[in-house]
């Protein structure tokens, strides 16, 4: 069996995957500076309604695939960036469609490193180094869902049902946090129960302990809306250019944190937004 290839996020091509440069891939607790390596992206400031979440908030779009263990490990650290600026920035939740087919990604990209067998255990070495990951023996080698499409739409679903997809400033905080929520626990009912997402029975249990109707999640599907709102997910990440899973996007494309960036990183973003302000044109430290 040949090598797993080494990288540090899940890209939007999967061979792109192939020229990527390894980074050491070790989680650090916030108190610590970053050890394992993203890319940073910067362009020039265009327009200032990424602060239209509210007076003085920072509006940052998270780009992610549920089947991303990218975006499975560094969860804590979305966590952590949510609580520390809790009053300061809002996080609108994008899903990036890159293991839409993992019969094609995984089962034929990957067959030269075993397959569905050697993805699995690519994705245990990867979470061997994360102390607060709980990896599923059976994710990819049992358990291995479709597509991440049905996942996606069903989230889609829950937010067009809770209103998160209004304007920011009408929806409540708790609102909000709710849907985080369920975007955390149907990550972890993948990576460390071994469901597959990839079935909509098995999401809809996920609703149980938010009190959401599986009918009217369900009735979102079925009309189209959670499609048409996906689809809106992806011309943005056209638009921004998005590269992979996970990506933070800053004041609508200005600047792009993508792949396995550190804590400190990130907040270092958020803080240089918060001091700049509305100023237009504003130059990034980076």
């Amino acid at each position: 069996m040949l090598p797993a290839p080494q990288h540090h996020e899940c890209p939007l091509n999967a061979e792109l995957s192939m020229g990527l440069p390894f980074a050491e891939r070790l989680w650090l607790s916030p108190s610590h500076d970053n050890a394992g390596h993203g890319h940073v992206h910067t362009h020039p400031a265009r327009r200032l309604d990424g602060f239209d979440g509210g007076p003085g908030l920072i509006t940052i779009d998270y780009f992610s695939d549920i089947l991303c263990v990218w975006a499975y490990g560094g969860q804590i650290r979305l966590d952590e960036l949510q609580q520390t600026f809790a009053d300061d920035i809002l996080v609108r939740h994008r899903f990036a469609p890159l293991f839409a087919d993992t019969q094609t990604r995984i089962g034929e990209d990957w067959q030269e490193q075993g397959g569905f067998p050697g993805f699995g255990e690519h994705l245990r070495e990867v979470c061997a180094q994360w102390e607060h990951t709980r990896l599923h023996p059976d994710v990819w080698t049992v358990c291995r869902p479709a597509s991440c499409v049905t996942a996606h739409a069903f989230l889609k679903a829950v937010s067009l049902h809770l209103g998160v997809d209004r304007a920011e400033q009408e929806v409540a905080r708790k609102v909000r946090d709710q849907f985080a929520r369920l975007i955390t626990r149907t990550r972890m009912a993948f990576f460390e129960q071994a469901q597959d997402v990839s079935r909509l029975p098995v999401l809809l249990k996920l609703l149980e302990p938010e009190g959401i109707a599986p009918a009217a999640v369900a009735a979102r599907i079925d009309s189209g809306e959670a499609y048409a709102a996906l689809h809106r997910d992806e011309q943005l990440m056209k638009s921004f250019g998005v590269q992979g899973s996970p990506t933070y996007v800053f004041n609508e494309g200005r600047q792009l944190l993508y792949g396995n960036v550190g804590y400190r990183i990130i907040e270092s973003n958020v803080r240089e937004l918060l001091s700049a302000g509305r100023i237009e044109g504003e130059p990034s430290w980076c």
